[in-house]
């Protein structure tokens, strides 16, 4: 079993002593599961089901049998190393159970979000001419719907009973002695295809990321230095496991480190009924978006036992400072921000003893050297504007992507002058931290000025009118561009001019004058990503 006890985990020191060693041959389920299951079996999943209100312990054991019969089934069903399979599945355990299966048999796993349309779903099949489609059964309809439009998959397995052409998950598993073990395959490669993730597609279609298996270890640093796991840890992620961010909150660093992790499905997101949980359960380390921390810090959190609480994280985007100061006062623990992508693993984060500044991404992961640069690949000095980008010209970090999967070919574009280009942007400060400003293709040049819409909307988000918003800019004959908000108003609130110039003046005083939107437009929905990110690229079509 990989041991990790004798890692440093003190940030400054591990910055420059941490080192990944990757074999050449790993397979995840086989040298991690496996290995936990024989030397230091436990609970790895405590599953809780609101609507069923049922609740259940899954060990590594479990885990282990389980993905060895679900591998044995994959084969006997003809399924072969390197065939793909689609897996949209809820918080359950049988979401590990396939996902450990599947690289069990050498089968590339492709999960995705509940919310998949029907055309969602054939769109990712055809794309990676993928041989299975495994589904909880709120989705069988939508896969009937459009068999005919996936010529490449030709098997069909629902967790649960199986109707007409359809494979129980069950059944298939109960018909194998889940003996199999990583001496009865070929041996794999550390740098063989684990699973395929989507982007999101903010700005174009989703694109098919390649995940080897060396990522799933690379995400020890995930684990030891953000998160700060240790195996006594009961540890929540609030998210989808169709996200990458299921892999690092769900998967690979609470596995690696030993932890239990909870798997919490419910219908909603009931602002009580979570933050009950977190003490029935006695969760030690939580993980959750800003618009959760957001939605929790209208609460009277006073009311609550958050006392086991040790570590709590937030991603995605920065949260406001005063939530963060009135989450500090109720329960002790910092919100500590991390970045990363799908194409990575976490690379930017506020660490255990490290001072936290409130808005900032925090500093590079150890192993990795991350910095802001220009087009040309030269590092920009403090205070300045640029891409944020990873170091490849020296050593390739563990769990940085190596290209996009496109017609059987690696798209390596956002690879130049040495470094991996992110496709986002900030400025680092005198110490080293790094505050995000956008996507690139999302800034705004506005009289000479570059305007981060991240900025501007995190700014209109303290007005107490204000639920959600978005910003673009438009075209001005003068300036170039504009600053246009298009606002979510908070439940009973209403649209007027006098409250638009009311948000115009809050956000002038709240950053700097040139920055606020000089047009809001009251809205009551925005276009989104199914994993919830904003496609400003609509907007500004729409705006023209």
């Amino acid at each position: 079993m990989i041991n990790f006890d004798n890692v440093d985990r003190t940030y400054e020191a591990a910055r420059k002593t941490y080192e990944l060693d990757i074999p050449e041959h790993f397979n995840f389920a086989f040298d991690v599961i496996d290995v936990r299951a024989k030397e230091a079996d436990k609970d790895a999943l405590l599953a809780v089901n609101t609507e069923q209100e049922t609740q259940l312990t899954v060990s590594f054991s479990d885990l282990a049998r389980a993905s060895a019969q679900f591998a044995q089934a994959l084969m006997g069903l003809g399924l072969e190393r390197g065939d793909a399979a689609c897996v949209v599945i809820g918080r359950e355990p049988a979401w590990h159970k396939v996902l450990f299966g599947c690289m069990k048999a050498g089968v590339i796993s492709m999960p995705g979000t509940n919310l998949l349309t029907a055309k969602d779903i054939a769109y990712r099949c055809n794309q990676a001419g993928a041989k299975a489609i495994i589904i909880s059964p709120m989705h069988v309809e939508k896969v009937d719907a459009i068999r005919a439009q996936c010529p490449t998959v030709e098997h069909f397995i629902v967790i649960g009973d199986a109707g007409d052409g359809w494979h129980s998950f069950d059944a298939l598993c109960a018909a194998q002695d889940g003996s199999l073990t990583g001496d009865d395959v070929a041996p794999f490669k550390a740098t063989d295809t684990m699973m395929i993730y989507f982007t999101s597609g903010t700005t174009a279609l989703p694109k098919m990321v390649p995940r080897d298996f060396g990522y799933a270890l690379a995400h020890a640093a995930t684990a030891l230095f953000w998160m700060d796991l240790r195996e006594s840890d009961m540890h929540w992620s609030l998210t989808d496991t169709g996200w990458a961010k299921a892999a690092w909150g769900m998967l690979f660093p609470q596995m690696l480190i030993g932890c239990t992790t909870v798997l919490f499905e419910t219908p909603g997101m009931d602002a009580e009924q979570h933050l009950n949980a977190i003490k029935d359960l006695g969760v030690t380390t939580f993980c959750a978006p800003p618009t959760v921390y957001r939605l929790f810090a209208q609460q009277d959190l006073a009311q609550y036992d958050l006392t086991s609480l040790r570590r709590c994280l937030g991603a995605g985007e920065p949260l406001n400072p005063e939530v963060i100061r009135y989450w500090k006062k109720q329960t002790g623990t910092t919100i500590a921000d991390g970045y990363g992508q799908t194409e990575t693993i976490n690379i930017v984060a506020n660490f255990p003893g490290v001072e936290t500044r409130n808005g900032s991404m925090g500093k590079p992961v150890p192993g990795f050297d991350v910095d802001v640069v220009d087009d040309d690949g030269n590092v920009q000095p403090d205070g300045e504007v640029g891409h944020i980008a990873v170091r490849t010209s020296e050593n390739w970090p563990a769990g940085l992507f190596h290209g996009y999967l496109k017609d059987g070919n690696l798209i390596t574009e956002p690879f130049r002058n040495g470094w991996y280009y992110t496709g986002d942007t900030a400025s680092r400060d005198a110490d080293g931290y790094l505050w995000f400003v956008g996507r690139s293709d999302d800034l705004i040049s506005s009289a000479g000025y570059r305007i981060s819409p991240f900025e501007v909307e995190s700014a209109l988000l303290e007005h107490e009118s204000i639920m959600e918003s978005a910003v673009i800019g438009v075209p001005d004959a003068t300036r170039g561009h504009l600053v246009k908000a298009y606002i979510i108003l908070a439940e009973g609130v209403e649209g007027s001019e006098t409250l638009a110039k009311e948000i115009q003046e809050f956000c002038k005083n709240l950053t700097a004058p040139y920055k606020y939107p000089r047009e809001i437009e009251f809205v009551t929905t925005l276009p989104k990503t199914i994993s919830g990110k904003i496609r400003r690229v609509e907007l500004r079509d729409e705006a023209g």
